[in-house]
């Protein structure tokens, strides 16, 4: 295996920790304004993720990272073509980060209110962008033999990279209420569970639908053959037995099977592009691979040892901030948001 191979295949994993652990708080952000009844009952909520969503944005400013030293190319063109897309995502996740800060700083209701609502647009318009870039890197876009981006805006906005966001956003929000399943207790986790069954029919049926658009809009079929191999087939198997999980009130479980959904899923996404890592749609010569949108190998190399160094730091201090917030959270709790 070569470097490019190799920061191509971390750069996967990234995303994965990424979707994984900020999937179920964009869920929850998602979900708060509808299971929460009254005050109390939303800032248990957010308090739920409260010591962790910071922490999950870190796995995407390292892929970003990644990408830009890894990929420079990739990272130019990706950046430059979906701008306006990005500009978006990034206006949500600070306001959404402000929103958890200040929504407790003054006792008045229509000020919660109102960061109630952010809270809830900066939860929901991530996934649905996520969506609309993962489906349309998949499709396709416009990129000439400069490797620039020459389409627009509007032009990502297309009924299968619609369907994927849509997808990703009702993913999300069966991740996150099961999460909540996992960390209240009462009438509040039982709202989680059902809210659980209803979204996680719907889930299936649209994630099915993608991937019979998929057939039509993407290469994917036509490359890999009818046999889509064993990575796509578990991440419609482990989303199916979800709703065995929950009525039989396994959450951990159904948890994990959520879990496992969005890595085997992002994993079939980047086993559909390898080795491209954009697609061109003028022309297919002129998509962008590991190798002409790669650092030089010196760059590679210093990279790969950096990351082996304190890639293992950062995922042991998760790992150890999960383990100390990992008990229930009460509404008799002290509530800091």
């Amino acid at each position: 295996m070569n470097l490019n191979i190799l920061w191509f295949m971390l750069i996967a994993v990234l995303f994965i920790g990424f979707f994984f652990l900020e999937g179920f708080d964009f869920g929850i952000g998602i979900l708060m304004p509808f299971l929460g009844k009254n005050d109390v009952e939303r800032r248990v909520i957010i308090n739920t993720i409260g010591p962790f969503w910071d922490g999950n944005e870190v796995w995407l400013l390292t892929a970003g990272g990644a990408m830009f030293a890894a990929f420079p190319n990739w990272y130019a063109t990706l950046f430059s073509g979906f701008y306006f897309a990005l500009f978006l995502l990034l206006v949500a996740l600070i306001g959404r980060g402000v929103a958890f800060e200040f929504r407790s700083k003054y006792d008045n209701p229509k000020w919660r209110r109102t960061w109630d609502f952010i809270i809830f647009g900066g939860s929901l318009l991530p996934p649905l962008l996520w969506g609309v870039a993962l489906a349309n890197l998949m499709r396709g876009v416009p990129i000439d033999a400069k490797m620039n981006y020459v389409g627009s805006f509007w032009g990502l906005l297309n009924t299968y990279s619609v369907v994927g966001g849509a997808a990703m956003i009702l993913l999300f929000v069966l991740h996150g209420s099961l999460f909540l399943s996992l960390k209240t207790e009462g009438e509040l986790q039982q709202r989680a569970r059902s809210v659980g069954l209803a979204v996680g029919a719907w889930t299936t049926v649209l994630m099915l639908f993608f991937v019979v658009l998929s057939y039509f809009d993407t290469d994917m079929f036509t490359r890999h053959g009818v046999d889509p191999g064993p990575v796509p087939i578990l991440a419609g198997l482990a989303l199916f037995s979800v709703q065995y999980f929950i009525r039989a009130r396994h959450d951990g479980w159904a948890f994990a099977m959520t879990g496992l959904t969005i890595a085997l899923s992002t994993v079939t996404v980047f086993m559909d592009l390898f080795p491209r890592v954009m697609v061109s749609s003028l022309n297919p010569n002129w998509s962008l691979t590991i190798y002409n949108a790669a650092s030089n190998t010196y760059s590679l190399k210093v990279m790969t040892i950096v990351a082996l160094t304190l890639v293992p730091i950062v995922l042991a201090y998760q790992i150890w901030t999960y383990w100390v917030f990992r008990r229930r959270v009460h509404l008799s709790d002290h509530l800091d948001y």
